[in-house]
């Protein structure tokens, strides 16, 4: 029964993606909505039948009790039949159309829901830029995709079972007073009207309110998470004092706001109580007045007071239904300012898989400044031959990261193009692009995941033979058979940590590289590849890069000069543009920047404040 009621709907089923979601509410939870729309209607039916049966039964409780009146020595031969069909109904019938709604509700709606909100905004959000992630705290994203789709899911809920159900039931008490006497539908009206005035006052309130608690406690899941993320920066520089002050800022602030929100509860309470009273008074002692008249049976007496107290006891309940109905979308409002942030960089419309073919690489008066109008790069060109290597040389702030970052389309480019095999990449898919390139950055950050895993990243379908060799050309294999994590899982099984944090910079450096070799991309990019290796261990995968480069097109970002001194070409970019271009003994001859670099390198490494120096001589 509960497997049947859980697969009515799949949600993972598929769908149309759309690249600018809808950025109003009701069109946004209606976009989500599509795959459950019977189930909607069924629901809604069974909340009207639940509160049908409700009602009647209040109505069958003053039937009996003007029964009762009569004569006793009879009442069983002319209603025994009755009462044995009205004890079926509440034994059987009840329960089952009791059991419908909520199978309805708890097991088809409720998990349904949520879930496939979070897939597909998870989905929608995985698709952004790495420029959009860089706008934006990793974990008040985060926060957003985990508590959007609990509100939703809570959301619909109160609308099926609180407010098509109220509703319902307020229409047939209404049918079922007038029924009685019209005359007591009266003070029902006017209760109602009062009623009303409080929900409208209520929810215009609980809406802002809720939306102001939700964004403040995303605040402090965002200030909270960066401590975390960065705890090595908070107890290297003994900021633990600093890191409290940051989050009590926030933390106080959510308080506030939460507080401000239970104010609007607490006059809807004590306001409520007061409606109640009048509910009680009004509808009970008019049907009482009628009685004293002979206008009104008893059983009508008995059923207007069950009504009321009934009545008395739903309202708060629907209150706070209604509020918590508002509160959930003011919740939902909060998460769509990151859920419902539209795809900037998509994939062209008639956009096909990348051809490699050679590797040629073809840069055409290429400009970025990231909106700026300063930075980044400034109309550069730049032809590299297929499976030739090229060496990157500039200053912090050259354009060097932003010109390999634009290869991998992490941005569109403001100006210019770049072909590969002659093929633009913006109008190829951005997945068939970073398939051909295997990346190699100077932050070598880990999944949370096992070793293997973090290997197997680059070719998921790499056997475990390859998976080794990859890891013993980066030399990883020997320090990754002596690991194991706090769960006692060894060598390639064991979990390295949030990026990595349990090895050491050099272990996860090696780690990356045995990823990129297992890839096997016949582009290659290097951003400072070795940087976090010692002397030994970088001499040794120095031998091992060389040998990925061959029949490989590589660009090798690098400020140790002596890694790049072996590659066909080295570029020198400055403040955007590239103001020099050749081999390593050619640039040296030449007696310009680069040649600069080199004799004042210290070690090998490009000195950035003597390189200052010279750039204001």
């Amino acid at each position: 029964m509960f497997r049947l009621f859980e697969n009515l709907v799949d949600p993972y089923c598929d769908y149309p993606e759309n690249d600018t979601p809808p950025r109003r509410l009701w069109p946004f939870m209606a976009a989500y909505a599509v795959p459950f729309h019977r189930v909607f209607v069924l629901a809604t039916l069974m909340s009207v039948v639940v509160a049908a049966v409700e009602i009647g039964l209040i109505y069958y409780m003053g039937r009996l009790v003007d029964l009762l009146g009569g004569d006793p020595v009879s009442f069983w031969d002319s209603y025994g039949t009755e009462l044995i069909l009205a004890a079926i109904f509440m034994l059987f019938l009840r329960p089952i159309i009791q059991a419908l709604d909520v199978l309805l509700l708890n097991n088809t709606i409720i998990p349904n829901f949520g879930t496939l909100i979070r897939w597909r905004a998870h989905k929608h959000v995985l698709r952004q830029s790495v420029g959009w992630f860089e706008n934006d705290f990793a974990g008040r994203i985060a926060n957003r995709i985990m508590q959007t789709p609990p509100a939703a899911g809570e959301a619909v809920f109160q609308v099926f079972d609180a407010i098509t159900f109220s509703l319902a039931y307020f229409v047939g008490a209404a049918i079922l007073l007038s029924d009685s006497d019209p005359r007591l539908v009266i003070p029902l009206i006017f209760w109602l009207v009062l009623y009303a005035g409080l929900i409208l006052w209520t929810v215009r309130r609980v809406g802002p309110a809720s939306k102001r608690a939700s964004d403040a406690r995303s605040q402090v899941t965002g200030r909270v998470v960066d401590a975390y993320t960065n705890i090595h920066s908070v107890k290297l520089f003994a900021h633990n004092r600093r890191e409290l002050d940051y989050a009590h800022e926030a933390i106080e602030h959510a308080r506030e706001t939460f507080q401000q929100e239970m104010r609007i509860y607490t006059v809807m309470d004590v306001t409520l109580v007061i409606l109640n009273g009048l509910l009680v008074v009004g509808v009970v002692g008019w049907a009482i007045l009628l009685w004293a008249q002979g206008s009104a049976s008893v059983g009508v007496v008995a059923a207007a007071t069950a009504l009321t107290l009934r009545l008395n006891g739903m309202t708060g309940w629907i209150m706070w239904a209604l509020t918590s109905f508002f509160r959930q979308l003011g919740v939902v409002a909060e998460g769509m300012e990151t859920i419902a942030q539209p795809i900037t960089l998509v994939d062209a419309p008639d956009a096909e898989p990348l051809r490699l073919t050679k590797g040629r690489i073809e840069i055409d008066n290429l400009s970025h400044h990231y909106g700026r109008g300063a930075g980044g790069l400034d109309r550069v060109s730049l032809s590299i031959a297929p499976g030739e290597k090229i060496g990157l040389v500039g200053r912090s702030g050259a354009g060097k990261s932003t010109l390999v970052k634009l290869l991998l389309r992490f941005y569109d480019t403001e100006e210019g193009r770049i072909l590969i095999d002659g093929q633009d990449i913006a109008q190829v898919t951005q997945d068939s692009l970073r398939d051909q390139i295997g990346m190699v950055q100077q932050d070598s950050s880990l999944m949370h995941r096992s070793v293997r895993d973090n290997i197997l990243y680059g070719r998921p379908d790499a056997s475990e033979e390859e998976m080794i060799e990859a890891a013993k050309k980066a030399e990883a294999h020997e320090f990754i058979l002596d690991l194991e994590d706090s769960e006692g899982n060894p060598g390639y099984d064991a979990r390295v940590g949030e990026r990595g944090v349990k090895l050491s910079g050099g272990q996860r450096q090696r780690i990356t590289l045995a990823r990129v070799i297992l890839k096997d991309a016949p582009i290659l990019l290097l951003d400072e590849a070795t940087s976090a290796l010692d002397s030994e261990v970088e001499a040794a995968i120095q031998k091992t890069l060389y040998g990925m480069m061959e029949g490989k097109t590589v660009i090798a970002i690098a400020h140790r000069l002596s890694t790049i001194a072996r590659m066909d070409r080295i570029v020198v970019l400055d403040d955007g543009r590239i103001v020099e271009n050749g081999t390593h003994d050619d640039l040296l001859s030449h007696g310009g920047l680069y040649a600069s670099f080199w004799a004042r390198q210290s070690g090998g490494f490009l000195n950035a404040d003597e390189e200052d120096e010279t750039a204001a001589q």
